[in-house]
């Protein structure tokens, strides 16, 4: 199984290909055995007759005019050699085997006393001993070219033309069935990526429809439940706020100040203000941006903005900004990446905190770093999963678990990935992929 091609197409192809071959073989096997054989023993069979007749007249003739007459013929009463099979290649093969056919057949069909001998040469001859007044003398018969032709290079030739013509017919139409498959896993990516393709043509064969029908129902059901849950948070965090806002000015009018409740009221609305926080980033993170139309935009400057408001707070990011091209992007969304990213490693970092952009291979990097404790390689990818944090997370009580979540849903949605990885120097840095011109 190992050998087998992975794609379906190359599975395909190769099936096609090898019963064209068996087909083809079992064809060649037919025609030599049940075409081509017969026809050179039923030759054999003619030609033994003639010689027969005239091994019969020179036998009758007078001794002077049969030896005249076989030295006309070219007799000689030396033995000659017959030519051993030379390796001339595939082409030859049949060559050789119909002549060892007819040879054999010729032979089956003459007297013991009349032995054959094929020599090769740049004519090929056909020794055949007959009897001139009793004495034995060989006999040479040319064999031309037309004489030693049937065909059946023209015919393997034709064979061979027609399984390449079959197997491209295959490989066109085993291509013309993938395409649907592959403009649906396209589409698939496009799903798992945050983005909406267009409905799948249902007008193909009748499995492929069937599934393109699937997939669009699977589709309008995800953007079905996708508006019920933006709709749904937006409902709450609506609902909440409400109170919310109600219950601050409650405490306002009714809690008295200057007697001891001060640090009471400074403490119910610093829970009141994380309530606010998180439900924020539960609707960060049922937004992340898919409704926003993305724009080409200067990435470099994105990022030396919001390291000035970040500098203007006393939080200071060592810039490395690389030669980027304009990047398609969400500029909220992206804003709401970095500013994720930033904020994670003031909290969490202390210091060294740095930010830097390159591109390679028609992608733009953006690595946001710091000199933290960092984190083990195995709890990396655990941090990008909802309500997910890490062990030097536990004492921020006002996190939600949801940035970096935030974080790798708008870096999918713009086709790009997050990694993490260890900074050189100690500490950790977060590194986005983005698709660039």
């Amino acid at each position: 199984m190992r050998l087998l091609p992975r794609s379906l197409l190359a599975r395909n192809i190769a099936l096609l290909v090898a019963l064209v071959a068996f087909t083809q073989a079992c064809s060649l096997t037919v025609l030599l055995h049940f075409v081509q054989r017969p026809r050179i023993e039923r030759a054999a069979t003619i030609f033994a007759d003639y010689v027969r007749t005239l091994d019969t007249v020179l036998v009758s003739m007078p001794q002077d005019a049969g030896l005249e007459v076989a030295a006309k013929l070219g007799a000689r009463t030396q033995t000659p050699e017959e030519s051993p099979h030379q390796d001339h290649g595939l082409s030859h093969f049949f060559g050789i085997w119909q002549r060892e056919t007819f040879v054999t057949s010729l032979r089956a069909q003459l007297p013991p006393d009349m032995p054959v001998r094929w020599q090769s040469g740049e004519i090929e001859r056909l020794w055949i001993r007959v009897h001139v007044a009793g004495e034995p003398r060989w006999i040479a018969l040319p064999m031309t070219a037309d004489a030693q032709a049937s065909g059946i290079t023209t015919t393997l030739f034709l064979s061979l033309g027609l399984a390449l013509l079959a197997a491209l017919t295959g490989l066109l139409l085993q291509r013309y069935l993938s395409r649907p498959l592959q403009t649906l896993a396209s589409a698939a990516r496009e799903v798992s990526a945050g983005q909406t393709p267009p409905p799948q043509p249902t007008d193909g064969p009748t499995e492929i429809a069937q599934v393109s029908h699937a997939f669009n129902q699977m589709l309008q059901s995800l953007q079905q439940a996708e508006a019920t849950r933006a709709l749904m948070l937006a409902g709450i965090s609506h609902d909440i706020r409400t109170p919310l806002t109600k219950l601050r000015l409650a405490m306002a009018m009714s809690l008295p100040r200057g007697d001891g409740s001060d640090a009471f009221v400074a403490s119910a609305e610093g829970y009141l203000e994380q309530i606010d926080t998180i439900l924020q980033q539960f609707m960060d993170y049922a937004g992340s941006g898919e409704r926003e139309a993305p724009e080409p935009g200067d990435l470099n400057a994105l990022i030396d903005q919001l390291a000035s408001d970040f500098a203007g707070l006393g939080h200071d990011f060592a810039l490395t900004l690389g030669d980027l091209p304009p990047v398609r992007f969400r500029p909220i969304s992206m804003m709401r990446l970095l500013m994720n990213l930033m904020q994670n490693a003031i909290v969490y970092g202390k210091t060294g905190f740095a930010v830097r952009t390159w591109r390679a291979d028609g992608i733009a990097y953006v690595a946001v770093g710091d000199r933290g404790n960092g984190i083990s390689p195995e709890a990396l990818e655990r941090l990008k999963e909802p309500f997910s944090r890490g062990d030097n997370a536990r004492t921020h009580t006002k996190g939600t678990g949801l940035g970096l979540a935030i974080v790798d849903r708008i870096a999918r949605l713009h086709g790009g990935t997050l990694q993490f990885r260890a900074r050189e120097g100690g500490g950790m840095e977060a590194v986005v992929a983005l698709p660039c011109p």
